[in-house]
């Protein structure tokens, strides 16, 4: 994954000079989906945590040019605990996350079809928030990271529909006494406004 995350980051690079030279087109865009959290390991021992399916909302803003887009984008994460060491976890019990990410898109227009597949990776920082659901509540902040493939769809003129799956992670958290590795598969569906 980090090749790929470098990759994805030197191949941004070096488009920049080209990218500078193209019609470049501000937008914003806002989308959500399914947050599928692996089992994480808790202190070492594997799968000591378990979680039920979550949701995500994202916001983003950027610049996109003919082949590639970068953004800055706002996220949060939700997944309540299905089961801590063994047993079923306390009611009421998450892990939520703010993410603070930038991202590198890699476009590839097919000719008069409307439709864009594309890759995408993202650096950046997530503020992690664990709740037991019995009052003890525990945050960190360290570095996350993303990667990603979809589709974009043209709506109608300068409004784009994006579907996509990420894997999204971090480096592990530590919450309290705990440490948790931390990582999600997203199903991703938004809407991009160009300006």
């Amino acid at each position: 994954m980090k090749k790929l995350i470098l990759s994805l980051v030197a191949a941004g690079l070096f488009s920049m000079p080209a990218i500078s030279h193209a019609s470049v087109n501000p937008y914003a865009s806002i989308s959500g989906g399914l947050g599928l959290m692996t089992d994480s390991t808790v202190n070492t021992v594997d799968n000591n945590a378990t979680y039920n399916s979550g949701y995500l909302i994202n916001g983003a803003i950027g610049l996109k040019a003919d082949y590639a887009h970068v953004e800055a984008e706002v996220g949060y994460h939700n997944n309540s605990f299905d089961t801590w060491e063994g047993t079923a976890a306390n009611s009421g019990s998450s892990l939520s996350a703010w993410s603070y990410m930038a991202n590198l898109y890699l476009d590839y227009e097919i000719v008069n079809s409307g439709v864009t597949p594309f890759l995408m990776g993202g650096l950046g920082l997530a503020s992690v928030h664990g709740d037991d659901g019995a009052g003890s509540k525990t945050d960190d902040s360290v570095f996350a990271w993303q990667v990603g493939a979809g589709l974009s769809f043209k709506a109608a003129n300068k409004v784009n529909i994006d579907v996509s799956y990420r894997y999204f992670a971090t480096e592990d958290a530590k919450l309290g006494a705990d440490t948790l590795s931390i990582a999600s598969h997203n199903i991703i569906a938004g809407v991009r406004f160009e300006f």
